[in-house]
């Protein structure tokens, strides 16, 4: 049961698409139809009865018998402060940049109730970053890039090019063309998998 109301799925089935099945919708970044589950977001967390911690619900296969909760205060104020995070290290130019209005990120703020950021501009982030202008047919603004690894995994299983990686780790990671070369130089094709794949305007 989700939120109450009884599915039937298949064996193997993830909470998420169960959910989507009943139209449900559950908040979600890193997770899309294109390519498979992943669980990096950490937006579509849920609850579940008899089990500890909040699970991804792209991730948890369905069992017999599952209760799942996806819309309590808790999973409302995670859900939340995820957001606060990603919008605290991401440019602020919704209203000038080319993907106002159909944007995933923008979207998910406003799905999860994000009215205002509480940790301010000061600290350490990847706003300044360089933007990657090399390939005539795309350009990679990594201060817009959330690393959700859509990009990566489109690369990978939709064109099976493997020309995007994750370098680094933490804070540091950041998604990288080839050994850390620019897309141009790197075994990237252009075939506009990843821009298709991501969920802002990186």
């Amino acid at each position: 049961s989700i939120d109450g109301r009884r599915v039937s799925v298949a064996a193997g089935t993830s909470v998420m698409r169960a959910a989507a099945q009943i139209e449900t919708a559950i908040p979600k970044l890193c997770a899309t139809d294109s390519v498979s589950a992943f669980g990096s977001c950490r937006l579509c967390l849920v609850e579940i009865e008899g089990r500890a911690g909040y699970p991804a619900s792209c991730t948890t296969p369905v069992l017999e018998g599952m209760a799942v909760r996806t819309q309590t205060d808790k999973l409302k104020k995670l859900r939340r402060g995820v957001m606060e995070l990603y919008i605290s290290d991401h440019p602020l130019d919704c209203l000038t940049c080319a993907a106002n209005g159909d944007c995933e990120l923008q979207d998910q703020a406003g799905a999860v109730g994000l009215r205002e950021v509480r940790y301010g501009y000061d600290g350490a982030s990847h706003l300044n970053c360089e933007k990657d202008a090399s390939n005539p047919y795309f350009d990679f603004d990594p201060a817009k890039c959330i690393v959700c690894s859509r990009c990566v995994r489109a690369c990978d299983e939709v064109q099976g090019t493997l020309a995007l990686t994750v370098s680094s780790r933490g804070f540091a990671s950041k998604i990288a063309a080839s050994q850390d070369e620019d897309f141009l130089a790197s075994e990237c094709v252009s075939c506009g998998s990843c821009v298709q794949a991501c969920p802002t305007n990186a």
